[in-house]
């Protein structure tokens, strides 16, 4: 492997990331309570730094460095853009629910960026190697920031379920790697794929490694049948970190199948897509029907998560570049709703009262008409409805299916995204027909709104006109 400075060229943004965390790290902990927005404000400047330097460097092409191991082409570009958008977001949401809890620490900054660089090494690797360093600097800074509020009972038990959790998967992946390395031997993703086209078949032990790697993909993603994990860390994690684990991982995640399945074993696309559909049709399912019977309001968004997940695989399923375009827009715009949702949860919320059941919303239209309004709009795209964001990432990733005539599953998707309307409407009947709870709006700062308002209203401009979106989505994939 040969070295130079100049091969560090497209790690830039990875290495100002991690230089500037070990910064908020050190400078946090000489600063007083009085003064901790420092941290805050240093962890913004880091990830816009960060984005300005990743459009630098993404704006001269694809790039590789230590021999592909580290790639960065137009999907990584694209996704390190929007792992580095919702982060920064994220933590302009968590800032005032923070500091009305006492608990507005660098720690949760500093994994938090952290995990941003987990994220952005999962999305550039190349090889297993990095792939699997990328997503364990991830894990495990999302695992901490689980259990940010170390009093919290609740937060404790969904940190230690979703280690636990997470450390099978990560076996499982190790384990399918493992096998993988040993009938190929090779580290390089581009390079395994190559030496199975070059043998002609998949034989037992490709597809005894793909299956591990796959139930490791489906546990990171949350998809049925390993999906027990979301509903209690969503449930039970702090809101600030239930904003952020339900945004910014899944664009990382999108890239860890692409990345181990499109890229690496390509060769064996017909074996994996029967798998990945077994997931699909059990995560519309089981997400769909579960999230009715909820009634806190973050747990039935964990659920519907599982259902969207099942969406977002549909384009894998169908195999084509129309469908992993499909399936990279709707990836970003569940994320952006994802973003939207928890951060009016938060809104919401003040010490002592957090907002979490369904009954919360009640008459919320009567307290605050522009946050119900806002509300509203995020609900109806993640129901689907015509001229949100929600309703054409569904349409198309839909219209992926049918071109290669699994009607069957296109039906069936269409039918649990009719049965998932229910729950989403039923917030809005609770926020429009209700009677109003006694519980005043608390009042947010002045960016938090604007954030806000620009944050749902996105979701509706993205509806009416996805053209750029989806440019971008297939030129990152094809």
């Amino acid at each position: 492997m040969s070295f130079s400075l100049s091969s560090l060229i497209p790690l830039l943004p990875e290495i100002l990331l991690a230089a500037m965390a070990c910064l908020v790290l050190v400078v946090d902990a000489f600063l007083s309570d009085e003064r901790r927005a420092w941290s805050w404000f240093l962890s913004q400047a880091s990830l816009v730094v960060a984005l300005i330097v990743l459009w630098r460097v993404a704006g001269e092409g694809s790039l590789l460095a230590f021999d592909g191991q580290f790639v960065l082409d137009r999907l990584a570009g694209l996704l390190k853009a929007g792992v580095l958008v919702l982060a920064l977001v994220a933590f302009s949401y968590s800032r005032p629910w923070l500091q009305e809890r006492g608990v507005f620490r660098g720690e949760y900054f500093v994994l938090g960026l952290f995990a941003v660089l987990g994220m952005m090494i999962l999305i550039s690797a190349g090889s297993l190697l990095v792939l699997y360093l990328g997503l364990e600097l991830m894990s495990l800074s999302l695992y901490a920031m689980v259990a940010f509020m170390r009093n919290d009972g609740r937060a404790s038990e969904a940190a230690m379920k979703y280690f636990v959790l997470g450390a099978i998967a990560s076996g499982m992946l190790l384990y399918g790697m493992s096998i993988l390395y040993g009938v190929t031997g090779s580290l390089d993703l581009m390079e395994i794929n190559r030496i199975l086209l070059r043998a002609g078949q998949v034989d037992t032990a490709v597809l005894f490694a793909m299956a591990f790697i796959i139930a490791a993909i489906a546990f990171k993603l949350g998809a049925v049948p390993f999906h027990m994990w979301i509903p209690d860390v969503y449930q039970g994690s702090p809101t600030a970190v239930t904003l952020f684990i339900g945004s910014a991982p899944k664009l990382a995640a999108f890239a860890m199948v692409v990345r181990l399945l499109v890229e690496g074993l390509d060769t064996a696309q017909h074996q994996w897509r029967d798998m990945l559909m077994v997931l699909v049709v059990l995560s519309l399912l089981v997400g769909n029907l579960a999230a009715i019977a909820q009634t806190n309001i973050k747990r039935m968004l964990g659920y519907s998560t599982v259902s969207h997940i099942g969406f977002l695989l549909l384009g894998f399923v169908a195999g084509t570049g129309a469908g992993l375009a499909a399936s990279l827009f709707y990836t970003l715009i569940y994320a952006i709703m994802a973003l939207a949702a928890f951060g009016l949860i938060m809104a919401l919320s003040r010490k002592g009262f957090e907002s979490e059941e369904l009954a919360d919303f009640r008459g919320l239209n009567d307290r605050s008409p522009w946050l119900a309004g806002l509300m509203l709009l995020v609900m109806f795209s993640m129901a689907g409805v015509p001229l949100t964001a929600g309703f054409y990432a569904k349409l198309v990733v839909i219209e992926a299916i049918v071109e290669v005539d699994l009607v069957w599953l296109a039906v069936f998707a269409v039918v649990m995204s009719v049965i998932g309307a229910f729950y989403y409407l039923r917030v809005v009947k609770l926020m429009y027909f209700d009677k109003p709870i006694d519980e005043p709006v608390p009042a947010r700062p002045v960016d938090v709104e604007v954030l806000l308002g620009g944050n749902a209203l996105l979701v509706l401009l993205l509806g009416l006109m996805p053209g750029l979106l989806m440019t971008l989505c297939r030129q990152a994939v094809l």
